[in-house]
């Protein structure tokens, strides 16, 4: 299985499964002297972490990270940066149907063949959400290194369900139990969350993220362009399943006049009036937020009885899934989004000038 990331200057594994004994992370590439505030990086993790409240899976874990090397007095020293963390609130007889009976929507039928039979399926294995708690070591440490420059990464949901939350996201979320701008509906969200759960059913969504601070030049034309990165690393993310810059598909709908963002000078700086291009022109950062949403699908493990097949006797079977599982994966996501980002950003940062 492939599961390094390989950027400019950047080099991120990710190893472990859902019920193994840890899930970790190995980050290369980090230069010495970066200062790592463990308190607040143990804030970050718990943000994604599960069992914290009534729309997450009640799997409960600490998530608490142990650095094997990397970190010396609080610093970054150069040498890779490792860490891992511990599972402990596994039950992997929860899965044991799985080894013959793909559930739909999850990536079971596709390690079975790619893999097989070999692969570990109890909890989703190495393509669980699980995953994503490294993913959120690596990207907390580098967003603390980013905001040391001025430069914040932040995330928000914007849509569970189809209810949207239209105000301005003018400012960050991350103190919030249920990360909106809009708290009346994020209301409205958790409702159709608790209707769905009681349905036996699941929800998706769609998750903002804004980085600003990025001064201009950063990226490249073509296959390392900003965007390419950034949705390089957020497709990384197991429930990913699109994402868009700026106007995104709304801008097939206008016309060249109506997109393009005209330019401006404000307090002696390059602007432009309008952001419908993100943040990015070209493949390289305006100096605007950079701007993009992805959309999450919903929870595949419901509780609902589902179709799937037998694949020994390659046999319609009917599947009811076992199990603790998020009836939204929204809320948890938007850490994980931020996480991302910074990691891409980080990467085509450390080639230029404004990283020293």
């Amino acid at each position: 299985m492939s599961s390094t990331f390989t950027g400019q200057h950047l080099r991120l594994s990710i190893f472990g499964q859902s019920h193994s004994e840890a899930v970790g992370m190995t980050l290369d590439g980090l230069p010495a002297g970066i200062p790592v505030d463990l308190d607040e990086l143990q804030s970050f993790l718990n943000r994604r972490a599960p069992g914290r409240n009534d729309w997450s899976t009640p799997r409960r874990e600490e998530d608490r990270p142990e650095f094997l090397c990397g970190l010396k007095d609080g610093f970054t020293c150069g040498a890779p940066l490792s860490a891992i963390i511990r599972n402990s609130n596994t039950r992997p007889k929860d899965y044991s149907q799985l080894k013959i009976t793909p559930r739909p929507g999850h990536a079971d039928y596709t390690a079975e063949v790619k893999y097989r039979g070999f692969q570990d399926y109890s909890g989703g294995g190495h393509f669980s959400g699980r995953l994503t708690a490294p993913l959120c070591i690596a990207g907390g440490i580098v967003k603390q290194a980013l905001k040391e420059r001025g430069i914040a990464v932040d995330a928000r949901i914007k849509a569970i369900a189809g209810i949207v939350d239209v105000s301005p996201f003018a400012a960050s979320v991350a103190g919030k139990e249920f990360p909106v701008a809009d708290d009346k509906i994020g209301e409205q969200m958790r409702e159709a969350i608790a209707k769905a759960r009681a349905e036996g059913d699941s929800v998706g969504g769609v998750v903002e993220c804004v980085v600003r601070g990025l001064p201009a030049g950063i990226g490249e034309p073509m296959f390392d362009g900003l965007e390419n990165q950034i949705a390089r690393m957020v497709f990384a993310i197991p429930a990913v399943k699109g994402i868009e810059f700026g106007a995104g598909f709304a801008a097939a709908g206008l016309r060249g006049s109506e997109n393009n963002d005209a330019f401006c000078v404000q307090d002696g700086r390059i602007e432009t009036v309008t952001n419908n291009a993100g943040g990015i022109l070209g493949g390289i950062s305006t100096g605007m937020p950079v701007v993009f949403r992805a959309a999450i699908k919903p929870t595949p493990s419901i509780a609902k009885e589902q179709q799937s097949v037998n694949l020994n006797s390659m046999e319609p079977s009917a599947l009811r899934i076992e199990g603790r599982h998020d009836p939204c994966i929204v809320p948890r996501a938007v850490p994980v989004i931020e996480a991302a980002a910074a990691i891409a950003i980080t990467d085509l940062i450390l080639g230029e000038s404004t990283w020293n």
